[in-house]
């Protein structure tokens, strides 16, 4: 049965709170409640209740002694005795909702609840009282929690509860709900284990009460014995009737099977018999088999054992491996187990199907209570009645068919092949197995097929109803002899049972002190069985059991093998997505750059972090720029997967491609947006578009930082914007204008400037960074603000601040972060000087330029740095528009600068040998590391970068060869 517990608080300003109070305003609150509350919350308000509204009707019309209050009686006073003093109330309601029983830890509570809460009769159905424990538990036929605020009642904030629904385990039908209220401070998690224990005890009761054909049965029969003359000392029956003590006899389970085996043969045989049955260790038990017809005419057999009191409270041998536990079992037919038993000491001893049945037991007509048999008497039990296990093997088949119907569900929700496995073992403890561990090949793990499952398998689940057991830790390699049964079922493609680990030499051999401390703690059975899918074995699941009296049989072996079946082909397709997965994260990966150019614009620091659900198309880049300028870039190619990935991969290159061009950041998208555009045509129109998945949306953010002006100019397309930390630590998000994804074209997009101080720092990021299910953008911008706002720490120490405080747990979509601390370009190491439009006067520029290369300890680069400029500004006084102006830059290389006002570019050619000109460019391109263009909003600048020391410690100037110039 699974269950939905609710967290939540009543107090003010808490989150159910808040929530509710939203609701009833008509706000929206998904996500701030959880669903199943929700829906509650919209049906109630649906039918019409208001929280001061729900009034309860009463009910006159109850079955206060019926079948369900006769079966949860004993229950309901072992919970009252459990919490007597405590302020909790324990309620049974019938299938419509309506109180039957009300019990009470502190017997005061009765005069000081209202009526409703201390009266039985009034009905809790939703449909009446709103969001309740009784209401929502019919509603959503589960255990639920209920806490303050989630209550749609006014009158319940302060409380809490936990409702449970009991059931007719031969039907499946609902008979009622048991409910455990108490006030808010003390709520308690661990009370579901025992509101589900107590359940489990009534629905058993309920069970034991249908077997109408079974209870008449032995009623004739004890009638008859009573009816015998001498009948009740004869056979070693105590007075009155008594069956004698074989609850008390120190049988184990094994003789139990050994003795139900041999009444089933008997029962089949429809005739009186007796016969001497050997148990192990020497002992010996007579079965006597009775014909006995009811009153109503029923026909059929009671098998009674009797056990020679020579031979009763023998010790269990030392090699039994298990408590000596009562004999009888319930006594089974169509109809179930036949009569009624106590609730046990105490409520932690109540085991889900697992009823014990005498007939010393109380609430079998005719059959008194008495003292306890002499000493020397036999003891005598009866086994079975009527058709043997037909109504327990019913209920066995049904329960089997909704653990394997949840199990279609429950296994397999996500795609991580240790999580699937997880979730084969959660499903399978308690209601096959106590025990459940999980080997697996590494191979598997890292999303592979294993070459030989029997090698290299790593303990990769281990699942139980106690946390104490011996087992092989969870993450540690198993080392497995062949002869043990998980090898010998992979061997086979076969499940292996062993139903008597005593017995397994093959499983001891393994490893016989680890084996032994396990059959200390009443390890007794065992099934192996091998994760297959699509012919491959993946690994192997053993189920275990110690609690259960019972060991595994055959349908235990079978309903194992469906589970395991189910499981492996979800741990295949969870491997096959980590595969792939790690295909795309590879390809990612290597399309993301790996390290970023010197400069010292900036201050680096960055992180990629991919989604749970698959690696996507976040990226990001730092591009060095003429003037020494930087380009930051970040983008989101909407999607998971290799699509995503490539996709990727082709703007990222475009976006350097374009950037290398000098653009400024509004043409760069202009340019990125009409290639995405035609990406997307290109994929509409290529063979087999049907399946194309596209690309349905990308985002970017453009940056140019400048550090001799300080200037960081922006524009982004359908991006979060940045976030700027000023160097006093002030955390601001620009009002950048905002242009339309990649890819939709028709809309300009638009710069803004900003001026960043030296040490200001600038953090981009993707969108999955602040977008998470679990909480909304502002909650995620007020965290990311608090990470930021340090101005002491590095780039780097700011993205670790930065992942350990906003990143979600459980990302949904990838995460890039980029952060950049500015630097400056000290003043002194720039130089600016207005170029006359007389030629004549350019010596003189040159001369002030060789001055301030020998302030700057740079004499070696006089020459080149002559040349350069001569041809430059000549280049421009002959072609360009005044003004014209010279900047020298003094970075990691020296970068010479002209401009003017015309937007004319010059082009680079081969002068033929008699051309007159055409040559001052192509010597630029010598003596320059490298040149080029860019646009201003006044004109361009022509500009050529010089390395200042070669390899050799000379500069470069000495690697030109004049001869190499062509008419010059």
């Amino acid at each position: 049965m699974r269950e939905v517990i609710v967290m939540g608080l009543s107090g003010a300003g808490n989150g159910p709170a808040r929530a509710r109070e939203q609701f009833l305003r008509e706000g929206a609150v998904e996500g701030a409640v959880r669903s199943p509350i929700l829906d509650s919350w919209r049906r109630s308000r649906s039918l019409g209740l208001t929280p001061d509204g729900c009034e309860l009707p009463y009910s006159a019309d109850l079955d206060l002694d019926g079948r369900l209050v006769r079966a949860a009686v004993p229950v309901l006073d072992r919970l009252q005795a459990r919490f007597e003093g405590r302020n909790m109330n324990v309620s049974l309601a019938d299938e419509r909702g309506a109180v039957l029983q009300r019990r009470f830890g502190e017997a005061s509570l009765v005069r000081r609840l209202a009526a409703i809460q201390s009266i039985p009769g009034f009905v809790f159905a939703e449909r009446f009282g709103g969001t309740n424990g009784i209401g929502l538990a019919l509603a959503e036929r589960q255990l639920v929690s209920v806490y303050g605020a989630e209550h749609f009642a006014e009158r319940s904030q302060s409380n809490a509860c936990s409702a449970i629904p009991v059931r007719d385990l031969l039907s499946g039908r609902i008979e009622g709900v048991l409910c455990l209220g108490f006030p808010l401070t003390d709520a308690d998690p661990a009370l579901n284990a025992v509101i589900r224990k107590a359940a489990g005890a009534i629905e058993r009761r309920l069970l034991e009460q249908s077997s109408t054909r079974e209870r008449a049965l032995l009623s004739a029969y004890l009638d008859a014995r009573r009816r015998t003359p001498g009948g009740d000392t004869s056979g070693g029956t105590s007075d009155n009737g008594q069956l004698g003590e074989l609850a008390e006899s120190g049988l184990d389970w094994r003789d139990q099977m050994i003795l139900k085996e041999r009444a089933t043969e008997l029962i089949t045989s429809a005739q009186r018999a007796a016969v001497e049955v050997s148990l192990p260790g020497g002992r010996r038990v007579t079965l006597l088999s009775r014909p006995v017809t009811s009153a109503s005419g029923v026909e059929g057999m009671v098998i009674e054992a009797v056990l020679p009191a020579t031979h009763q409270r023998l010790a269990v041998p030392a090699d039994a491996g298990a408590s000596p536990v009562p004999l009888v079992e319930p006594v089974v037919s169509a109809a179930g187990p036949l009569p009624e038993h106590p609730l046990p000491e105490h409520l932690s001893d109540v085991a889900p199907g697992r009823a014990v049945a005498t007939a010393r037991e109380p609430g079998i007509p005719g059959v008194p209570a008495a003292d306890d048999a002499a000493p020397d008497r036999a003891t005598r039990g009866v086994v079975l009645v009527g058709e043997p296990g037909v109504g327990e093997f019913a209920v066995a088949a049904r329960r089997r068919l909704e653990l394997l119907s949840e199990a279609s569900t429950r296994i397999g929700t996500t795609l991580d092949v240790s999580r699937t496995a997880r979730e084969l073992a959660e499903m399978a403890v308690p209601r096959l197995a106590d025990f459940v561990t999980i080997d697996l090949p590494e191979a598997v793990l890292r999303g592979e097929e294993p070459p030989d499952p029997r090698s290299g398998l790593h303990r990769t689940v281990v699942h139980g109803i106690r946390d104490d057991f011996p087992f092989y830790p969870a993450g540690e390699r198993v080392d497995l002899r062949p002869s043990t049964p998980q090898l010998r079922c992979l061997a086979a493609g076969e499940p292996v049972l062993e139903p008597d680990l005593r017995a397994a030499a093959g499983w001891i051999a393994q490893d016989p002190g680890h084996t032994q401390r396990l059959l200390d703690h009443h390890v007794h059975s065992l099934i192996a069985v091998p994760l297959l899918a699509r012919g491959i074995a993946l690994g192997v699941a053993s189920f275990y059991r110690s609690a259960d009296p019972a060991p595994f049989g055959d349908d235990d072996r079978a309903l194992a093998q469906e589970l395991a079946t189910r499981a492996a082909i979800c741990i295949d397709n969870a491997r096959r997505y980590t595969r792939e997965h790690a295909m795309v994260l590879a390809l990612q990966r290597s399309l993301l750059p790996r390290s970023f150019p010197e400069q010292n614009a900036v201050e680096v620091a960055h992180r990629y972090l991919p989604a749970e659900s698959g690696a996507g198309g976040d990226w990001f880049d730092v591009i060095p720029l003429s003037g020494t300028r930087i380009a930051l870039i970040v983008g989101d190619v909407v999607g998971h997967g290799m699509h995503a990935a490539a996709t990727m991969g082709r703007l990222r290159i475009a976006a350097r491609n374009f950037a290398e061009l000098d653009l400024g950041p509004d043409e760069v998208l202009t340019q990125l947006d009409n290639l995405v555009g035609r990406l997307d045509r290109d994929e509409d129109s290529a063979e087999g578009s049907a399946d194309s998945p596209g690309i349905i949306g990308a985002t970017c953010l453009y940056a140019i930082y400048d550090p001799t002006s300080q200037q960081c100019v922006m524009a982004r397309s359908g991006h979060p914007p940045p976030a700027i930390v000023r160097p006093d630590g002030t955390v601001t998000f620009p009002d950048l204008p905002d242009g339309p994804p990649l890819g939709l074209g028709g809309l300009p997009f638009e710069t803004a400037a900003f001026r960043l101080p030296e040490g200001s720092r600038l953090v981009l990021y993707t969108d999955g960074l602040i977008r998470d299910r679990h909480r909304d953008a502002d909650t995620a911008l007020d965290l990311l603000r608090r990470a930021v706002g340090h101005p002491d720490r590095s780039p780097e120490e700011t993205c670790e601040a930065v992942v350990r405080a906003v990143v979600p747990h459980h990302p949904t979509d990838d995460i890039a972060l980029l952060v950049a601390r500015t630097q400056a370009l000290a003043p002194h190491r720039i130089a600016t000087w207005d170029v006359p439009a007389d030629p004549a006067l350019v010596s003189g520029i040159r001369a002030a330029v060789t001055r301030r290369l020998a302030e700057w300890g740079l004499d070696e680069a006089v020459f080149a740095t002559e040349l350069l400029l001569s041809e430059l500004v000549t280049n421009a006084l002959r072609y360009g528009t005044e003004p014209i102006q010279v900047r020298l830059l003094y970075d990691r290389t020296l970068i010479c600068e002209v401009s003017d006002a015309s937007s004319t570019a010059p082009h680079l050619r081969h002068a033929a040998s008699t051309d007159e000109g055409g040559r001052g460019l192509f010597l630029v391109a010598q003596l320059a590391q490298s040149w080029g263009t860019r646009y201003t909003a006044d004109g361009k600048i022509i500009w050529a970068e010089c390395a200042l020391e070669a390899p050799g410690g000379k500069p470069d100037v000495t690697e030109v060869h004049f001869d190499d110039i062509p008419a010059i």
